[in-house]
C-alpha cells in the first residue's frame, strides 16, 4: 500500500445525497472521489461512460464510487441514470467550494480550448457519441480524481487538461480489497 498524500478536513464536511460524510463512507471501504467538469461537458460524460463499465468491478475489490458535482441532486440523478451508474453517491457542490479545497483549480485557455483539447473533444463528441450539452455549472473549473481511505488521500489524478482521461484502475490500485 503506498504511503498517504494527505488528510482533507473537507472530508468531514461534504455531506452526501445520503445524509453521511465522504470521510464517514472513507472509513467503510476505499472511496473513490470523483470530482466532474459541468455536465455539459463531453469529457464529463466520457468520464460517467467510464465508470459506469467500471462500477461493478470496483463495488468487487471494495472500492466504493462518490462524484462531485456542480449541479443540483436532482439533475445529477439524471445524468446518472442516463449513464447507468447505479444508485450514484454524490455531492452537490455548485460554489466548488470543495474543488477548491481539493486544489481543483479554474482552466486556463489552453487547458480548455487548446489544440489538443479539441482534438480530444472532436474524438469524444463526435466520433464517439458523447456530444455537447447545456453547461450546468462552472465551465471553466477542472476535474481531478482521488482515491481515499480510512480519512486519507492514498492517491490523485488532477487533470492539466479538461481532456485528460484518468486510469482509473491503476489509481485504486493501492486500495483495492475484494469482498469474500
Amino acid at each position: 500500500m503506498t504511503e498517504p498524500i494527505a488528510t482533507m478536513p473537507a472530508l468531514g464536511m461534504m455531506t452526501t445525497n445520503r445524509g453521511r460524510t465522504v470521510e464517514e463512507a472513507s472509513h467503510q471501504s476505499a472511496v473513490l472521489l470523483v470530482f466532474l467538469r459541468h455536465f455539459g461537458c463531453t469529457f464529463c460524460r466520457e468520464a460517467l461512460e467510464d465508470l459506469s463499465r467500471k462500477q461493478d468491478t470496483f463495488k468487487a475489490d471494495g472500492i466504493h464510487m462518490v462524484f462531485v458535482h456542480m449541479a443540483d441532486d436532482q439533475a445529477a440523478d439524471e445524468y446518472f441514470a442516463k449513464y447507468n451508474i447505479h444508485d450514484p453517491e454524490h455531492v452537490a457542490d455548485p460554489g466548488c467550494l470543495y474543488y477548491a479545497m481539493f486544489g481543483l483549480g479554474k482552466g486556463k485557455f489552453s487547458q480548455l480550448f487548446g489544440l489538443q483539447v479539441m482534438m480530444r473533444g472532436f474524438e469524444a463528441g463526435v466520433l464517439k457519441g458523447h456530444g455537447i450539452g447545456r453547461q450546468i455549472g462552472d465551465g471553466f473549473q477542472m476535474p481531478g480524481v482521488f482515491l481515499i481511505q480510512n480519512g486519507v488521500v492514498r492517491d490523485q489524478f488532477i487533470h492539466h487538461l479538461a481532456s485528460d482521461r484518468p486510469d482509473y484502475d491503476n489509481l485504486v490500485s493501492c486500495c483495492t480489497i475484494p469482498l469474500v
